[in-house]
């Protein structure tokens, strides 16, 4: 069979999935955290040495990705889930060729295989578990819902881990500072001398949701848990909506860039009729996504708008108390659309022709599908259903 990831019985074919993974070699996005590729630039850092985030060092050089669960891998869950989350141990980070262990947070085995794949020998494997499925419950890998999931469960890890830039942070703060001015004018009577937007834009962006909400939470009326769970949900929302404004343009020249794009080398009849019918599949439910993401968002501008109007808590609360549940469908359908915008403009500079042969077109047009949930076609596809990592039976 050649070179695969092999793990617990099972084979995972190798080309496709070693040609992805090299091509993501010194990228992450928000369905791939390469830790690898941070330990090589940064592990020379103090903090990244003192602030790990898991403390097995093989499990802190993997690959973590947020991967749609086939009908086939589902007999590895003990109930089921749409979004899993898988880790690829490489047994050679500088030779990715050489194979590794693939396996998913909370399958069948879970523990015993990230005991065998981290050489965990104490309670640094029980830490780690709970940093995994910390890892496994957000709908992406996005950098600043990543660090917010962390702190909010009492895990303070390397600031290298999250990819925020300072221009971007500051940015995301100024956005949410207008979001949530209205909101203050109403409760100060217009009049914010003494800085109350930025008290709280500071403690909505907190790690905390402390007493300077406290106010908020008792106008809507709910409990402390829910108010917490529905604050953190609540700033995702805000960080989607940013992050919507600002990469959207680029979605619109990627998806042009995808549709001209034409393979190098020789193609054959059934490669040519895969990418053709990729292309449009792609544009598709990228389109189809996007303005799902904008009914959602719109959800949350009319609740918000209510409460500001109206003066009404009632249909806020009731979006805080649904956010959760939102903000899990919102970030998987933004996680799949920026996945394909961060890891297209990684392999595809504009500064350089874009330039690949047929099979790696196929496996990044198979990686970008299978981060969409599967759409009723008029026509069935020819073709096999998409996908970055196919796991046969061992025989």
């Amino acid at each position: 069979m050649g070179h695969g990831f092999n793990v617990a019985g099972v084979v995972l074919t190798g080309d496709r999935t070693i040609r992805l993974l090299a091509a993501l070699d010194g990228a992450s996005t928000s369905r791939v955290l390469n830790l690898g590729q941070i330990a090589r630039t940064r592990g020379a850092d103090p903090e990244y040495r003192e602030k790990p985030l898991f403390l097995s060092p093989a499990i802190n050089t993997a690959f973590v990705l947020k991967h749609r669960t086939r009908s086939d891998e589902s007999y590895l869950f003990t109930s089921p889930r749409s979004i899993s989350t898988k880790l690829i141990v490489p047994f050679d980070l500088k030779d990715l060729r050489a194979g590794g262990r693939s396996f998913f947070i909370d399958q069948r085995g879970f523990i015993e295989n990230l005991r065998e794949a981290g050489h965990y020998r104490d309670e640094k494997l029980e830490r780690d578990v709970v940093v995994l499925r910390l890892l496994s419950a957000i709908p992406s890998l996005d950098p600043f819902l990543l660090r917010e999931h962390l702190r909010n469960n009492g895990f303070e890890v390397a600031a290298c881990y999250f990819a925020i830039s300072p221009g971007d942070q500051e940015r995301m703060h100024d956005f949410v500072s207008a979001e949530l001015q209205q909101l203050v004018q109403l409760a100060s009577g217009g009049n914010d001398q003494n800085g109350s937007t930025g008290r709280m834009v500071t403690a909505m962006l907190s790690s905390q949701v402390d007493e300077k909400l406290e106010p908020l939470r008792l106008t809507l009326g709910l409990s402390g848990p829910d108010f917490r769970e529905g604050a953190f949900s609540w700033r995702g929302f805000l960080y989607y909506k940013w992050a919507m404004q600002n990469f959207w343009p680029d979605v619109m020249g990627i998806l042009r860039e995808i549709k001209e794009i034409r393979p190098v080398g020789p193609v054959d009849v059934e490669q040519r009729a895969y990418l053709t019918f990729a292309k449009r599949g792609i544009i598709e439910m990228v389109r189809d996504h996007g303005q799902h993401i904008s009914r959602m968002l719109n959800v949350y501008d009319d609740s918000f708008g209510s409460l500001v109007a109206s003066q009404s808590p009632k249909t806020f609360r009731d979006f805080l108390l649904s956010a959760p549940k939102m903000f899990l469908e919102l970030g998987e359908k933004m996680g799949a659309i920026s996945h394909i915008v961060s890891f297209w403009r990684y392999r595809f500079p504009k500064s350089r022709p874009s330039m690949a042969d047929a099979e790696e077109l196929s496996t990044i047009f198979q990686d970008f599908t299978s981060g969409f949930a599967e759409r009723n076609h008029k026509q069935a596809s020819p073709f096999p259903k998409p996908q970055v990592i196919q796991i046969d039976a061992e025989v």
